[in-house]
């Protein structure tokens, strides 16, 4: 076939969801996947390249990479891809525009690196042509993407063209709703398959139940938008791409229900008209109401929530309506599982609930978190405990012996970090032992002070020349400071070195 030809391809996504995106191209059968920072490359040919940009949930854009060199300044830059040849990627007629990336000393104004890159595309065209092809910022025909690592520099074609996070059923928005890749990898990293009942309490314009709709059917999230970048492309394969469009066989049957609730009458209404414009309506159902008014639900769900952060919402007491949260979420949802994506940590304690995992996320440009909760009813404690001994012995026994180490480790890392020493040994002897040792230190306590006058006892110039003190009658073994003492092959007695006791020390860093 014409695109089995296998080619290297990047998908960039959010911060931290790299390896839920890993996971969705291992699911669609790409090879060599690393993982990267807010990118994923991989390996795949034509067909894939098409089911990528139309299937894929957490990514923002896939990029082909054409053209790798080395390029110290703007003028290398320039010499580099006038020679490349242009007209195998694009015809002049085409429009074109460039995206930039750049972290490098050597070049230090992205608008530049563009500017420079355009001049050489244009002269390019130019010395072949005789005329040069359009710039175009709103709708080009050749996305290209040039990013700069220090001296590496790396040219690409971009597939999708807007941004894949542009769904394309989102027609109406309320005030700072949430990205739809974001709300997907949420989702995902939720572990939301369809097998239970699912809330968002908070819904504003309705994405986490479009996107809850889309994971639990198994709808591919391209196929509302207008089209794709690489159909503009020389060789893309019209027929290839509507095979995989109009392939549907792998969508399924949902038989629970997704619930959005609202206290404004006007998001409701933006999410009525999303949700009837992705074709999900027979799966979601919408209310106006509190969060603190809506029943206990019948069976466990999976709640997600982005409440107001008081950033771009303003809120009039921000710790009131997350302590209700977290009040709500504790006393009327015992068995569900919830996750909460806010910006401040204030937000998190006036929720005032234990979380099971935390995972740093961006939220446009905020700086978000978002956190698990494992929700049931009456103490952490007592959770904990039934967690425990509903488990297999086998399980619990591995749990125990696995923890075993870790709970020393950190009984010793305590006594340091209080300034004891660590304990040895001797410090674990019978009752007969340390009244013995009690005796024995008391009394060499005594006589080292005596001899001594006030000075420093076993000053390092005099510890050989000090006078050894008899042991008590009836006495029998070693001082405690002969225990460093042995005899050579002279015939001499000799002193051993103390063991030195390495204590480990932990410094947190900051992120």
């Amino acid at each position: 076939m014409a695109y089995s030809k296998q080619h290297t391809f990047i998908a960039k996504t959010l911060h931290n969801l790299e390896d839920v995106l890993a996971k969705e191209l291992e699911s669609l059968g790409a090879e060599n996947i690393e993982v990267g920072r807010r990118a994923v490359s991989f390996i795949g040919d034509k067909a894939l390249l098409y089911k990528a940009n139309l299937r894929l949930r957490t990514a923002l854009r896939i990029l082909k990479p054409i053209h790798h060199f080395k390029a110290n300044n703007p003028d290398a830059l320039y010499e580099e891809l006038v020679k490349f040849p242009w007209d195998s990627i694009m015809r002049v007629d085409q429009s074109f525009s460039i995206d930039t990336t750049v972290f490098s000393d050597n070049f230090t104004h992205s608008k530049y690196v563009g500017y420079r890159a355009k001049d050489a595309l244009v002269d390019y065209w130019r010395s072949k042509e005789g005329k040069r092809p359009n710039v175009s910022l709103e709708a080009p025909d050749i996305y290209i993407n040039i990013h700069i690592a220090q001296s590496e520099v790396t040219v690409s074609l971009d597939s999708s063209g807007e941004s894949l996070h542009k769904r394309g059923y989102r027609d109406v928005q309320t005030d700072a709703p949430i990205n739809e890749v974001l709300a997907a990898g949420i989702l995902l990293k939720a572990g939301w398959d369809g097998s239970t009942d699912l809330l968002d309490p908070m819904c504003g314009s309705g994405t986490f139940l479009i996107e809850a709709a889309l994971i639990a059917r198994n709808i591919a999230p391209g196929i509302y938008r207008k089209g794709f970048a690489f159909e503009q492309w020389l060789d893309y394969d019209a027929k290839l791409f509507e095979e995989l469009y109009n392939d549907d066989s792998e969508e399924v049957e949902f038989e629970h229900k997704i619930y959005g609730s609202d206290i404004l009458p006007h998001a409701i209404r933006v999410s009525d008209s999303n949700v009837r414009r992705a074709g999900v309506q027979a799966n979601v159902q919408l209310d106006i109401q509190a969060f603190q008014d809506r029943p206990s639900p019948s069976s466990p769900c999976l709640i997600v929530m982005n409440p107001p952060y008081g950033e771009r919402l303003k809120l009039a007491d921000p710790r009131e309506l997350y302590a209700m949260i977290g009040e709500r979420l504790k006393h009327n949802y015992p068995g569900c599982k919830a996750w909460i994506i806010a910006y401040k940590t204030e937000h998190f304690d006036g929720i005032g609930l234990k979380h099971n995992t935390r995972t740093e996320l961006m939220n446009g440009s905020l700086e978000c978190e978002l956190r698990s909760y494992e929700l049931f009813a009456g103490k952490h404690e007592d959770f904990k405990r039934k967690s425990r001994d509903e488990q297999p012995k086998d399980k619990r026994s591995e749990r125990k012996a696995r923890f075993a180490g870790k709970a020393m480790e950190r009984r010793r890392f305590d006594e340091r970090k209080s300034g004891e020493r660590p304990k040895r040994k001797s410090d674990f002897r019978t009752d007969k032992t340390d009244n013995k040792r009690e005796e024995r230190t008391q009394s060499f306590g005594r006589n080292r002070q005596d001899d001594a006058r006030g000075k420093k006892p076993f000053n390092r110039n005099e510890r050989t020349d000090h006078k050894r003190l008899e042991k008590p009658e009836g006495r029998k073994g070693l001082w405690p400071s002969d225990r460093f003492n042995y005899t050579d092959t002279e015939g001499k007695v000799r002193r051993r070195k103390a063991p030195v006791h390495i204590i480990q020390t932990f410094k947190s860093e900051d992120k």
